[in-house]
């Protein structure tokens, strides 16, 4: 398993920017873009778009997990039955890192780190995804994009010239990218993301007190050998000791609380079973000569 890589907020810029074609979003948005335009328009296509091209190069920089694999057929089989939300198709791949982390994209990818499947059960895993993917459902992801871009083209708006694509260099990219780094989800968007999983746990009867006990698995990591790391990942999150307190709070309201107890966890290939094929010798008779 290859060294650790952090994934915080929209990282799924890190590797891309400076590849990025820039000509994935249109003249007219680029050219606001690149004026420093304060109220320029960027849809959820244009967003979706970004997403897409900086999400390849992720996976082509990363190791990923093979259909066969058994972190895939675990993850497979408990989102396979969820593809779609809001209309935006979902699709899912894990990264053969021993980070806890887990990201979605504007354009429907969630990438989910084999750090993560090693510490949490089913139930665990789908609040947590839940919560990625309530980051897509509320446009916080295509939000991020577009503070990104706001930021790093009002900083730049003296040098440019022209409203044209080309001003904008590979080093500009770079810049975007960085500026993508550091504009994570604030405060409320996480809280909102953690009352989309809640509501997506029981609306599709799961256990709702896996919520609970995820953030209590991610509190305890960030007080043990894995704090220095928690502490850096979390940093733009709410704590999550009191999360966990929310996520208690209500399922009591709602009638379904009880203290949860983990599930085993396993991520190698199912065994199949075979049926034992055993030789079978045919007898035969001779008659005897008179």
């Amino acid at each position: 398993m290859k060294k650790r890589i952090i994934v915080l907020g929209a990282l799924f810029a890190i590797l891309s920017f400076t590849k990025t074609n820039a000509q994935i979003l249109s003249d007219k948005t680029m050219g606001a873009l690149s004026k420093g335009v304060a109220g320029f328009t960027f849809s959820d296509a244009d967003a979706a778009a970004l997403a897409k091209q900086s999400i390849a190069e992720l996976d082509a920089n990363n190791p990923v997990a093979g259909p066969k694999d058994g972190y895939s057929i675990r993850l497979n089989r408990l989102f396979g039955k969820h593809s779609t939300t809001d209309g935006i198709t979902l699709n899912y791949k894990v990264y053969l890192v021993r980070d806890i982390n887990a990201f979605a994209c504007a354009d429907g990818s969630v990438r989910v780190f084999a750090g993560l499947m090693d510490v949490m059960d089913d139930n665990q895993l789908l609040a947590v995804i839940g919560h990625e993917i309530g980051h897509v459902a509320n446009h916080d992801t295509r939000d991020a994009i577009k503070a990104a871009y706001k930021k790093e083209a009002l900083l730049d708006a003296v040098s440019s010239q022209s409203g044209t694509i080309e001003t904008l260099t590979k080093s500009q990219l770079g810049q975007l990218g960085s500026a993508m780094i550091d504009s994570k989800h604030s405060r409320k968007q996480e809280s909102e993301a953690d009352d989309f999983s809640y509501d997506f746990m029981k609306k599709n009867g799961y256990d709702v007190n896996a919520v609970e006990s995820a953030f209590k698995i991610l509190q305890n990591l960030s007080e043990g050998a894995e704090a220095s790391f928690m502490t850096k990942m979390m940093s733009s999150h709410p704590d999550s000791g009191k999360r966990a307190d929310t996520a208690k709070k209500r399922a009591t309201k709602d009638g379904l609380y009880h203290a949860y107890e983990q599930q085993k966890i396993v991520n190698t290939v199912p065994v199949t079973a075979t049926k034992k094929v055993t030789a079978t010798t045919k007898k035969t008779s001779t008659a005897k000569k008179k």
